[in-house]
């Protein structure tokens, strides 16, 4: 599963301005989110569609980032992680 290309975080740019709202993420290259100095963040495309690679307590999780529902559940998870960080 390759890193997401400009066209596919195109796509996700609604998602992206969301997560640029957080104030404790720093968005170190377009896409490639950090906590600290922790990567916590990024997406990958494949021919299933487009995923986030999430950093939460639990170690690294994958999630569907395809539809607003899918979007919707990732924002979630990072909020949760932020308010208890």
């Amino acid at each position: 599963m390759k890193h997401a290309t400009a066209i596919a975080l195109d796509r996700l740019e609604p998602l992206l301005v969301k997560l640029r709202r957080h104030i404790e993420l720093k968005e170190k290259s377009r896409g490639v989110f950090y906590f600290k100095s922790r990567a916590v963040l990024h997406f990958h495309e494949d021919p299933k569609g487009l995923f986030a690679d999430f950093r939460a307590r639990e170690g690294w999780q994958r999630c569907a980032v395809n539809t607003a529902k899918e979007q919707a559940i990732l924002l979630q998870a990072v909020d949760a992680f932020l308010s208890t960080a």
